[in-house]
């Protein structure tokens, strides 16, 4: 609460504490205060912890699923397939982005969310003939090559100017998400974050390995290709809407299971999607440093 505070009142331009709480109540503010808080930070904000939970739950379901320290929500090449998706997007029709700001920021999130849908429907119909989870996180790490791999050769072809477009998208953001793409983005991430939840009992019968799991009448092959679809939908809506953000999924796992000194999911599930959130919002604080004019790319703060 005190980082989402924190992260409507200092930017370049301050909002005083009294400017912010006589908003809340309905009191008569001018009208910079008014469409700073309502049209860039608190869409902003709410953007920041959606993708933050959304990162933290996809890289613990990850992490329990393999049970690798080291997975996180582009483990399985969904990020850059969505990177893939918007590299043709960029390549080839750059100019959009140049001259129609609007339309370039909805063609990216759509190009975006195809790509990733794309691996993750790959990925999803490996899972079924792919029963050793090893293999299958090797499979994921070769769709991201050959992704990248295609984005590579684009780069070679493209223009300057579509080079520095997708640059520019490849650096994250959370400031890409107004309020007519609100709805769009909150659906797909709460919808994938409630199925999390109702995933604590399995991930907990997953700890134990999937022999044991399976001898406890967990349904494995079914519970895994849930989880991949979850935590798959959620990296593909973050990094459709808010760019490939790095680090938080990887991380804020570890830095729950350090703090609350357990793996009881039905704990540490609604605790990673906190931390996750208020993580998303301090590194979006540092970002926009207050007084200081533009903002830092989020990848290179959460890095």
């Amino acid at each position: 609460i005190i980082l989402f505070l924190l992260n409507l009142m200092l930017g370049p331009v301050t909002i005083p504490a009294r400017t912010l709480f006589s908003l809340m109540k309905g009191t008569v503010v001018d009208d910079l205060s008014r469409n700073i808080l309502l049209q860039i930070r608190f869409p902003q904000s709410l953007t920041a912890i959606l993708a933050g939970a959304g990162l933290a739950t996809a890289g613990l379901l990850m992490q329990t699923l393999f049970r690798n320290p080291l997975a996180g929500p582009d483990v399985l090449g969904i990020t850059s397939g969505a990177g893939l998706g918007v590299a043709v997007v960029t390549m080839f029709t750059g100019a959009w982005i140049v001259y129609m700001p609007q339309l370039g920021v909805l063609s990216l999130i759509l190009s975006a969310m195809a790509g990733a849908m794309v691996v993750l429907l790959t990925i999803l119909a490996l899972s079924q003939r792919i029963k050793d989870n090893a293999m299958l996180l090797i499979t994921g790490l070769m769709m991201g090559y050959i992704s990248s791999a295609a984005v590579g050769v684009l780069t070679v072809y493209s223009s300057a100017e579509n080079l520095q477009a997708f640059t520019l998208w490849g650096l994250g953001t959370f400031s890409s998400v107004s309020w007519d793409r609100m709805n769009w983005f909150a659906g797909f991430t709460i919808v994938a974050l409630l199925m999390a939840m109702l995933l604590t009992k399995p991930l907990n019968m997953l700890l134990i390995g999937e022999r044991y799991a399976s001898n406890l009448g967990l349904r494995v092959g079914r519970t895994r290709f849930i989880v991949l679809f979850c935590a798959g939908l959620l990296t593909a809506s973050v990094t459709a809407f808010c760019g490939p953000i790095a680090f938080i999924g990887v991380a804020t796992p570890h830095i729950t299971r350090l703090a609350l000194g357990g793996s009881d999911h039905r704990i540490l599930l609604p605790a990673n999607m906190l931390i996750g959130a208020s993580v998303a919002l301090l590194c979006n604080l540092i970002a926009r440093m207050p007084g200081v004019e533009g903002a830092l790319p989020i990848n290179a703060v959460t890095s």
